[in-house]
C-alpha cells in the first residue's frame, strides 16, 4: 500500500520536474532531494511546534497542582529531550518510504533513525530518573531518601546498559532478545566488570537501612584523614568535605567493614560532651581547717562543679562532674566532665577555652599547683 502511494506520488513529482525543465537522470535525483528536503521540514516543524507547544502546556499542568513531585520529575530539561524524539520518529518514517525502491538504502536509513531514537530515548530516561534526586531535599537525611537515590543510580546503569545493547542489535540487524539470551553465558565477564558498583550498592544499602549514615552526616574514619560533612553518597563512593574544604571520597564497603564515627547523636543532642583533665602536685594538697576534716583540693573539686552548674552555656540538665582519678607520677589527675550548648566547632571551642582558663587561674587561690613537667637542659 505504501509503495503504491509512494509511486503515485512519485510519478506527479517527476512530472512536476520534467514540466519545469528538468530531464534524464537530473529528475530522480532532484525527486529525492525534493523529498529529502519536504521530511526534514516537516521534522523540524514538528520539533519547533512540540517544543513551543507541548512544553508550554506541560510546564503550565504542573503548576497547577500543588504536588512538588511533578515540577521536578517533569522539567524543561526533561521535555525539550523528548521533544527531540518526535522529529526522530517523522525521519524515521519517511525516509524508507521516500527510498522504497533502494531496500540498502531504506535499512540503512531505518538502522541509523532508530539507533538515534534510542539514545534520545535513552537519554530522555536518564534525565527523568536523575530528576528523583531533588525530590524530598528537605528529608535529606530520610532513609527512603537514601534507597531512592540507590535506586535510581542502579536503574540508569541498567537502563544504559539494556540501551548499548538494543543499539548493538540495531546495527547489526539482529533481534535484540537474542542477545540479551547470549548475555547468560557472560554474566561472570558482567560480573567481574561492576563487581564494584555491585559491592557499593549492597554496602550503602547496609548503610542506610540500618540508619549508619546519611547526607550531611559529620563523620570521623580512623587511619584516614576524613573529619567532615558528608555531602554524597553514591554507589560505589561516599564524598565527605573536611573543615579545611577538601573533599575526600570513600567507598561505602570500607565504611561497612571497618569502623567509623558519627557525629550526628552530638549534633542532634542537647550538649557537647567536654572531658578534660588537669593533673595537680601533691604537694599543694593541705588541709583547709584546723580538724582536718576538708583539703583544698575537695573544696576546689566542689567550688568548680558548682561554677559549671550556674555558667548558661554548659548544660545543666545533662551531667555535670568534676571527679578524681588514680593518682600518676604526674600528680593527682582531676576530670572536669560536662556538656556544652555550643554543638559548633568555633563555639564550642571558645566557650571551652574560657572554662579552662577559669579553672587555671583558680587553682592557685585553693593553694594548688598544677603539675608541670620541665624539659631537660
Amino acid at each position: 500500500m505504501i509503495s503504491r502511494d509512494m509511486e503515485i506520488v512519485r510519478i506527479n513529482v517527476e512530472h512536476l520536474l520534467r514540466f519545469i525543465g528538468l530531464s534524464g537522470n537530473m529528475v530522480p535525483l532532484m525527486y529525492h532531494v525534493l523529498l529529502i528536503i519536504i521530511s526534514f521540514l516537516v521534522a523540524w516543524f514538528c520539533d519547533w511546534a512540540s517544543r513551543r507547544l507541548f512544553i508550554p502546556i506541560a510546564r503550565r499542568l504542573t503548576k497547577y497542582t500543588e504536588a512538588q513531585w511533578d515540577d521536578i520529575l517533569f522539567n524543561e530539561k526533561v521535555l525539550r529531550s523528548a521533544c527531540h524524539i518526535i522529529p526522530a520518529i517523522v525521519i524515521w518514517k519517511l525516509m524508507p518510504m521516500i527510498f522504497y525502491q533502494h531496500s540498502v538504502v531504506q535499512e540503512i536509513l531505518a538502522r541509523i533513525t532508530a539507533i538515534y531514537i534510542t539514545v534520545m530515548s535513552t537519554r530522555t530516561a536518564v534525565t527523568f530518573i536523575a530528576g528523583f534526586d531533588q525530590i524530598d531535599t528537605d528529608k535529606q537525611r530520610s532513609a527512603a531518601h537514601q534507597y531512592l537515590k540507590s535506586f535510581c543510580g542502579v536503574l540508569r546503569i541498567l537502563i544504559i546498559c539494556v540501551s548499548i545493547v538494543i543499539i548493538i542489535a540495531l546495527a547489526l540487524g539482529k533481534n535484540p532478545m537474542t542477545l540479551f539470551a547470549g548475555l547468560g553465558a557472560t554474566s561472570a565477564v558482567l560480573m567481574l566488570v561492576f563487581k564494584d558498583t555491585i559491592e557499593g550498592f549492597a554496602a550503602g544499602i547496609r548503610l542506610t537501612s540500618n540508619d549508619m549514615l546519611h547526607r550531611g552526616d559529620w563523620i570521623t574514619v580512623p587511619g584516614t584523614d576524613v573529619n567532615g560533612i558528608v555531602k554524597n553518597i553514591s554507589l560505589t563512593t561516599v564524598k565527605v568535605q573536611n573543615f579545611d574544604n577538601t573533599i575526600i571520597t570513600v567507598s561505602p564497603k570500607m565504611l561497612v567493614n571497618g569502623s567509623f564515627q558519627n557525629w550526628i547523636g552530638m549534633q542532634q543532642s542537647l550538649g557537647r560532651r567536654v572531658q578534660r583533665k588537669v593533673y595537680f602536685d601533691v604537694r599543694s594538697i593541705a588541709f583547709t581547717d584546723s580538724k582536718h576534716t576538708e583539703t583544698n583540693i575537695g573544696r576546689f573539686r566542689k567550688d568548680v562543679e558548682e561554677y559549671l552548674r550556674q555558667r548558661k552555656d554548659v548544660n545543666a540538665d545533662m551531667l555535670i562532674m568534676v571527679r578524681q582519678i588514680e593518682a600518676t607520677q604526674c600528680g593527682i589527675p582531676m576530670e572536669f566532665y560536662f556538656f556544652l550548648k555550643q554543638k559548633e566547632w568555633k563555639q564550642y571551642e571558645m566557650h571551652l577555652a574560657e572554662i579552662m582558663e577559669h579553672i587555671y587561674a583558680l587553682a592557685p587561690t585553693y593553694g594548688l599547683k598544677i603539675y608541670e613537667q620541665y624539659p631537660e637542659q
